[in-house]
């Protein structure tokens, strides 16, 4: 093996590949901007079209008062407001509403309405730290989420709030 002498640099180190012909970077320049519809030269600093000038407001209809913020009129034949129960952690919810219900785990969500549900059943877990809800489908399909209740005392909180939302919504079962 020759070794170069005191005072000698070594060879470089190899360089990059360079593509055939030689030409490094990403490729040819990509093509222009598409131009203007025909007829239409381009008009960067255009006038803004006639009418109200910036800053000025047109004043409000007579006779009628000004509502910013307004709330929404309630829909006609909108259905009633029912009892709701949520229960939330980190990572998984359950909502029981007047819609049915609502599984949320690790961001993917699958909802039951009350006309497919065969039956909810609900219960603690193994440790006594968690909510674990199971919903039934009418083609005997079951689904299950668990929510974790910290601090403890609040699985005790739910399950009273919970049986009575169930029994608002499903009263024979």
């Amino acid at each position: 093996m020759d070794q170069p002498d005191q005072g000698q640099q070594p060879p470089p180190p190899p360089q990059p590949w360079t593509p055939p012909g030689g030409r490094q970077g990403f490729g040819p320049p990509p093509p222009p901007y598409a131009q203007p519809p025909q007829g239409q030269p381009p008009q960067p600093y255009a006038q803004p079209p006639q009418g109200q000038p910036y800053g000025q407001s047109a004043p409000p209809p007579a006779g009628q008062p000004p509502h910013p913020y307004a709330q929404p009129p309630a829909a006609p034949g909108a259905p009633p407001q029912g009892p709701e129960f949520l229960a939330v952690d980190r990572h998984n919810s359950v909502v029981i509403d007047i819609n049915g219900v609502a599984f949320e785990d690790h961001g993917i969500a699958i909802d039951f309405t009350w006309p497919e549900i065969r039956s909810v059943h609900y219960k603690a877990s193994g440790n006594g730290k968690s909510l674990m809800v199971a919903v039934i489908h009418l083609d005997g399909s079951f689904y299950e989420c668990t929510v974790e209740a910290k601090p403890r005392e609040r699985l005790h909180h739910w399950f009273a709030h919970l049986a009575q939302v169930l029994g608002y919504y499903r009263p024979m079962g």
